[in-house]
């Protein structure tokens, strides 16, 4: 029997809550993980043949019945969310999984929050983290205890979905001043010092960490040396000049998705959504992978 308490994860077969989930287990701790009725088998496979033992999984979906959810929550004293969506899934979706995990008899609560520093920003800076915003703004007075974990950006978001790269052309693009500090981190090292968060009793609050604080001229060292190619670092202009672009683009669509990776560079490039201290001395035990380290084992072959 385990000397850990049970932990419930939602979100359990994104790739955030399933490396949580694992970093979970590798450490022996008893995992309930929600998957939504008619998730992908192969999903499910994944996450259930990931670790042996501890793992039970349980149907339901963090906008159904509390009672429901309640009962799927069952005996796990800590609460992690990692799911993503809308606002339908990321405010009252929450807000939903709050009130079961409350009524359920659980102790804390770690929000999908995972970003930059949220507390820092204004409504319209972002509007997926203004959804964060109201999700924190709706658990005010909860009887949980309520502790964040931010990470800066996902390795795998600036390397990927960002834009930032392009390997056919050989350029690397930015906004905003190179030399301007960015948090950054892997989801592997996200979810060890979330899981490390989680089985900590003293931890309260908002924590931050960061795989590597460096600036853009940094991170373009780093994915050349990683993927061993040369690329170009073009600038685009300055902060406020992206912040114009997106306003332009703001203007022409209708969905903000169009535009919404450059409102997270703004968040970044501006300084506003920086990490004023990191907590990774709090969590020696992990040892987080270096942006090289990263590319070097991600960068597409030449």
């Amino acid at each position: 029997m385990s000397s850990f308490p049970k932990i419930f994860v939602a979100g359990a077969t994104g790739l955030l809550g399933g490396q949580i989930v694992r970093a979970l287990l590798d450490q022996g701790v008893p995992v309930r993980a929600l998957v939504r009725p008619g998730t992908g088998e192969e999903k499910v496979s994944a996450l259930s043949t990931s670790r042996t033992g501890g793992l039970e999984l349980v149907e339901g979906d963090i906008t159904g019945p509390v009672e429901h959810l309640a009962e799927a929550v069952g005996d796990a004293t800590t609460v992690i969310s990692a799911v993503q969506g809308g606002p339908e899934v990321i405010v009252d979706g929450q807000a939903n999984l709050v009130r079961a995990a409350e009524k359920a008899g659980a102790r804390r609560f770690v929000p999908s929050d995972f970003a930059v520093d949220m507390t820092k920003l204004d409504d319209g800076d972002n509007f997926m983290m203004g959804w964060r915003r109201q999700a924190a703004a709706a658990r005010v007075g909860t009887a949980l205890e309520v502790v964040s974990v931010l990470n800066g950006a996902f390795y795998e978001v600036m390397t990927g979905f960002m834009g930032l790269i392009d390997w056919e052309q050989g350029t690397l693009s930015h906004w905003g001043d190179p030399d301007q500090p960015l948090d950054l981190t892997s989801v592997a090292d996200t979810a060890a010092y979330t899981a490390a968060v989680a089985l900590d009793p003293a931890a309260s609050g908002t924590l931050r960490f960061a795989g590597e604080v460096m600036s853009m001229r940094q991170f373009h060292d780093a994915v050349q040396r990683g993927s061993g190619r040369t690329l170009q670092l073009r600038h685009l202009g300055a902060a406020d000049d992206l912040r114009a672009e997106i306003t332009r683009q703001a203007a022409l669509t209708d969905n903000p998705f169009d535009y919404v990776a450059l409102q997270y560079q703004w968040c970044m490039v501006s300084g506003k959504a920086k990490f004023d201290n990191l907590d990774n001395a709090r969590y020696p035990q992990v040892t987080p992978q270096s942006l090289t380290d990263f590319v070097r084992a991600t960068a597409p072959a030449l």
